[in-house]
């Protein structure tokens, strides 16, 4: 696409879902590291997504995270979320916080453990009805340490089980969106630990189930922009989970550690249909803010991929094409890099012009005073975060 007026087009048009969880404290295995102003319930949360909408402009859809969002009226907080310019997005299942889920969820050997696990997702199911949510993402912690700990094939037929059930309880409209994790906390097997394994399972339940690709979930040299065009392919991309790692799993904000790599990702998106709405691809955040400011990070985090998606729209597609007809291997990647090579930040500044907003959102969050608001307004209570 060259034509700069359709590509404006699809920049205003796009839509990034940001993660409560990304708002609340954060850090690592060893500690929480707290901050200043800090949400204390569901509720702050979405004011805070609410500011990063405000001054983005395509991020109006939050993800919950169930329990850490949970609250008594769900109706409440939607009708929040409504009163910010928000919606409800993804209802994320957490079935690994638990004692009893220490060796598995819906994998574990003793079925009282898998009716809870498998019950908490129907849980989700509920959530979602209140909230008008329309895609349940799941993500399991199960699997094994050591060789002989459990039978591989047993796990999986149980996994199955557990899914088809909460797959029959789906509305018509919703979807399940199934993740899938490389390792940890899982070091021998993982029950989900691939692509291929997450889209066997999707396509054993139907059409409405999906698979997440989080980029942050792979072995170092794994290319993930063909994992995207295979499943593009296949109807079978339901979200993305997008951060950056240097190493494992890091839930860095994305475009961190290999813009090149979200610009590869974002061409086979753009290329295959992927912004689409009839192909209904959720493009979502799944960050943890450890040491940085929450909000300004979450912005710098939509302005990357925006950034990455702009690129990926100005690729001379003839071009490339008739390159690759042609055999031409060094054109064909001129084409490519010409594209990566360009300064996409005046014409999203222009984009964020014309809809109204400020051209740099970064600044004009800081020079809002939010941060300084909300340090000095927020004390006391509990914060918000997943503990450690």
């Amino acid at each position: 696409m060259s034509d700069v007026s359709a590509v404006k087009t699809a920049l205003k048009s796009q839509v990034i879902e940001t993660p409560s969880w990304g708002y609340g404290n954060s850090g690592t295995r060893f500690k929480v590291f707290a901050q200043p102003g800090v949400p204390r319930d569901p509720f702050e949360k979405l004011e805070d997504a609410a500011q990063v909408n405000a001054f983005t402009g395509v991020a109006p859809k939050v993800s919950l995270h169930i329990p850490w969002d949970k609250v008594e009226d769900y109706s409440a907080l939607t009708r929040h979320a409504e009163d910010l310019g928000l919606r409800i997005g993804a209802i994320n299942s957490n079935v690994f916080q638990d004692d009893d889920f220490k060796l598995g969820s819906v994998t574990h050997p003793d079925p009282k453990v898998r009716r809870k696990a498998t019950d908490h997702l129907l849980e989700c199911v509920d959530i979602m009805d209140e909230t008008g949510s329309l895609d349940l993402k799941l993500w399991f912690s199960d699997g094994t340490n050591y060789p002989g700990q459990d039978d591989i094939v047993a796990r999986q037929d149980r996994l199955a089980e557990a899914l088809a059930e909460v797959y029959e309880r789906l509305g018509d409209d919703q979807r399940m969106l199934l993740e899938y994790k490389l390792f940890e906390p899982a070091f021998y097997t993982t029950d989900v630990p691939d692509w291929g394994t997450a889209y066997a399972h999707c396509l054993n339940l139907g059409p409405r189930a999906q698979v997440v690709v989080d980029t942050g979930h792979h072995a170092p040299g794994t290319n993930i922009e063909f994992i995207v065009a295979f499943l593009l392919r296949a109807g079978k991309l339901g979200a993305f989970d997008f951060n950056s790692r240097f190493y494992a799993d890091d839930d860095l904000m994305v475009g961190a550690a290999d813009p090149f790599q979200l610009f590869r990702i974002m061409h086979e998106v753009v290329k295959n249909g992927g912004m689409k709405p009839e192909t209904n691809v959720n493009f979502m955040l799944d960050q943890c803010h450890n040491i940085e400011a929450k909000i300004p990070a979450v912005i710098r985090s939509v302005a990357n991929v925006q950034e990455a998606t702009a690129k990926a729209l100005l690729i001379d597609m003839n071009a490339l094409s008739a390159a690759q007809q042609s055999g031409d291997v060094l054109a064909a990647n001129a084409v490519l890099m010409d594209a990566y090579n360009t300064d996409v930040r005046p014409l999203l500044a222009e984009v964020r012009d014309e809809i109204g907003l400020a051209r740099d959102p970064f600044a004009a969050y800081l020079a809002s005073g939010n941060q300084v608001r909300i340090a000095a307004t927020r004390v006391g209570g509990e914060q918000a975060g997943w503990g450690a």
